[in-house]
């Protein structure tokens, strides 16, 4: 059972790092036009869009860390 639960936080962890490197190539490859297919959407100046990205990346980053690679480690410690 630690086995698997540690199996699958250790891929969860993997895949919301992917998750997060995609995200983050994409804003800086396609910067430009996300944000002004976004910005005709919502109306947000530049500024904004990237504040908004870097908090979004910020708090994701954080959720993965507390919420899948944590408890990964402590699972690999204990079992």
């Amino acid at each position: 059972m630690l086995e698997t639960t540690r199996e699958i936080l250790g891929w969860c962890t993997l895949l919301n790092w992917t998750i997060l490197l995609l995200w983050w190539g994409t804003i800086a490859l396609a910067h430009d036009g996300l944000q002004a297919l976004h910005g005709q959407w919502f109306r947000i100046d530049p500024s904004r869009f990237d504040e908004i990205h870097y908090q979004l990346m910020g708090a994701y980053k954080l959720l993965v860390l507390v919420l899948n690679f944590i408890p990964y480690l402590a699972l690999r410690i204990v079992a």
